[in-house]
């Protein structure tokens, strides 16, 4: 088969596999598993085989007008160059590790094969976006993926967090995605064509009317899409979904999509230097601002959410100083190290019974119970701080050595404002990202008190996808930046000396910090009894993912909240702590700004409808009423009574003439 035969299967299996899915749910639960697995993994190995083939070279490209759609195009074609590639080949591993792990983790779950359609049609959807050479097209799979968030973050809807979750993150997205499709209309008009050679053919030469305002309509849909601020507040409460989905949607679907988007637009934004320094400012404010609230978070799942986001900052922020190929290399390995974290994560959610991080650290051996999830976690973490030789050092110091050449003069493709705007908040989160690691690590698997509940040994599979991931969490970068260039349009992927020093300084120093700090918090911990330990207020829905999960009540549960002493965050944060943990309160500023004047107005409608329109439909009904009963009362049926009344109408006549006449 041609390449371009191999491509169309990629992203066409997963949409088959969740079609067959769904119809087999009912009649056939026993062949749901494999459907959902199968398919993927084929998947996987035809995204190779097209890796293989394109090799890092010239762009495939094909394309077929399916109907005519007038004087813009919309054309089904492909268009893979390095990038869509790979990121094609990172989508179906998390993609099928996820599914793979699902099979464990959600056994006894009676939903599961309505979530496995659903996941297979979420990977259909994001692959479908990589290897599409058409907006239009990119556009189906960017919406598909947005209904199917909604189902996915929503699964356990018997919980009010999961409801109200799975709400925030549909309408906050699709806030976004309305002056997304604008700026596609834009580009599309300009170009004459929806296809993305045409159009980047059209910013080349420089016929691109409106750049800026067409690049900021573009950036809000990639804002709200990639969890960006001000619209990032979506994916922390989307960890009332399966931990599985959060590795999915952080991983390799949905906040990736915007990142990858611009990556292939980016001619479009460079062409405005106002977008530029629009990108920047916002990677920097999302990178240091989310590391911080993940820095006070108590819920595990919250903390990785918030990284997440940051770790998103850095990839919009090597956009901004105009470097796909170093967003695209984090892009990769973050997907890698983040998927890892979070089914290690359920792994341990599923042995200690709660997702509280205080919790945690008042069981004793927790991590003799989860040896797997532990040392792969720590992997994880280690890349996730960009420690050396993990994937997240190169790709991370990737990130600031393209922002300290902007930032230097060394290439005129973006402001040098950007570059010290995205070095100087990269460096300062590179602080924090390893203190956050060293905390969740040391709360999570250092605890010190009773022994931690045994709930048996987890599922064989949900083991054995946390070593899988734990290959490129180890060695994806290394492999990368030697064997990888001509992927990355040539760029040499190698860290730089300064950053390098700098960046991984910074992070030990994090690590260090905070380790001083829980140790110095331990003692108090010791001090302060059981039932005073506080979980953050919002860790409540992991505990009903986990009752839902292991089948058993959380030992953990019951515990009345109250200022945790034992967490080193709130001694590094001090002042600052209540505040990062709840999101710096953009959500109540977006509740003071358009939630409440949005229901005040629904109230007044809803008034002036029942108090005013109503009223007057009903009197409009009552007035004819009350004349039929006065007209009917009249009619008694006695002739007498009806020929008084016509002589007297007679008479009343006749009078008037005379008046009138009189009067004339």
């Amino acid at each position: 088969m041609t390449t371009t035969t191999l491509a169309v299967l990629v992203p066409l299996l997963p949409f088959l596999g969740a079609v067959a899915g769904l119809l087999l749910g009912r009649t056939a639960p026993g062949y749901v598993r494999p459907v959902a697995v199968l398919p993927t993994l084929t998947s996987l190995v035809l995204s190779v085989l097209v890796a293989a083939d394109q090799g890092g070279g010239r762009a495939v490209d094909a394309a077929t007008e399916l109907t005519p759609t007038g004087s813009v195009p919309v054309e089904l074609a492909l268009h893979i160059d390095g990038f869509a590639a790979l990121v094609a080949v990172l989508v179906a591993v998390v993609a099928g590790c996820v599914q793979i792990y699902s099979t464990g983790y959600l056994r006894d779950d009676p939903r599961y094969p309505s979530y496995a359609a659903l996941v297979s049609l979420f990977t259909a959807a994001m692959l479908l976006v990589v290897y599409s050479g058409d907006l239009i097209v990119l556009l189906v799979g960017w919406e598909v993926m947005g209904i199917c968030s909604y189902f996915l973050v929503g699964h356990y809807w018997e919980t009010p967090e999961a409801r109200a979750a799975s709400l925030k993150a549909f309408l906050v997205t699709k806030l976004g995605d309305v002056p997304f499709l604008i700026g596609l209309f834009a580009l599309g008009t300009a170009a004459g064509s929806f296809r993305i050679t045409e159009i980047l053919a059209t910013v080349a030469s420089g016929a691109l009317p409106h750049p800026t305002v067409t690049a900021l309509l573009l950036l809000a849909g990639v804002a709200g899409k990639s969890a960006q601020f001000p619209l990032h507040t979506w994916l922390p409460d989307a960890m009332a979904g399966p931990t599985p989905v959060s590795a999915l949607i952080h991983a390799a679907t949905m906040v990736a999509a915007g990142v990858y988007v611009v990556a292939r637009l980016l001619p479009v934004f460079q062409a405005s230097t106002a977008a530029m320094t629009v990108l920047a400012v916002m990677a920097a404010v999302t990178m240091a601002g989310a590391a911080l609230a993940a820095l006070a978070q108590d819920d595990i799942k919250r903390v990785l959410a918030y990284s997440t986001i940051s770790q998103l900052g850095y990839m919009t922020g090597a956009l901004a100083v105009a470097d796909r190929g170093a967003a695209v290399f984090h892009l990769l390995s973050h997907g890698a190290f983040k998927a890892l974290l979070f089914l290690a994560a359920g792994v341990v959610i599923h042995a200690s019974g709660t997702n509280s991080l205080a919790a945690m650290s008042r069981m004793g051996h927790l991590r003799d119970r989860v040896p797997d999830a532990y040392w792969t976690m720590t992997v994880a973490l280690l890349a996730l701080a960009a420690i050396p030789p993990f994937s997240g050092f190169f790709s991370k110091e990737s990130v600031l050595g393209a922002a300290e050449h902007v930032a230097s003069g060394h290439t005129g493709h973006a402001p040098g404002a950007a570059g010290w705007t995205v070095l100087v908040a990269g460096l300062v989160t590179a602080l924090l990202t390893g203190a956050y690691a060293m905390r969740l690590w040391l709360r999570a698997f250092h605890g010190q008190g009773a022994e931690a509940p045994d709930h048996g040994r987890q599922p064989l599979v949900m083991n054995a996808v946390l070593w899988v991931l734990a290959v490129p969490s180890l060695a994806l970068g290394g492999f990368a930046f030697r064997h990888l260039p001509a992927w990355f349009d040539g760029r040499d992927l190698a860290p730089t000396l300064t950053t390098s020093v700098l960046g991984t300084g910074l992070a030990l120093a994090g690590g260090v910090i905070t380790y001083g700090a829980w140790r110095h918090t331990a003692a108090r911990a010791a001090r302060t009894p059981l039932g005073a330990v506080a979980a953050h207020p919002q860790a409540d829905a992991g505990l009903v993912e986990a009752e839902a999960v292991a089948g058993h009540t959380p030992a953990y549960g019951s515990i009345s909240f109250a200022p945790d002493p034992a967490d080193p965050g709130r001694l590094l944060l001090g002042p600052l702590h209540r505040h990062a943990a709840a999101g710096f309160h953009l959500d109540a500023v977006y509740a003071a700004l358009f939630v409440r004047p949005i229901r005040g107005g629904a109230s007044l409608v809803r008034f002036l409808d029942r108090e005013v329109v109503e009223t007057y439909v009903r009197g409009a009904g009552a007035a004819p009423r009350l004349l039929g009963a006065a007209v009917r009362r009249a009619q008694t049926g006695n002739v007498q009574t009806y020929v008084s009344a016509l002589l007297a109408g007679t008479v009343v006549l006749a009078v008037a003439a005379v008046l009138r006449a009189t009067g004339a």
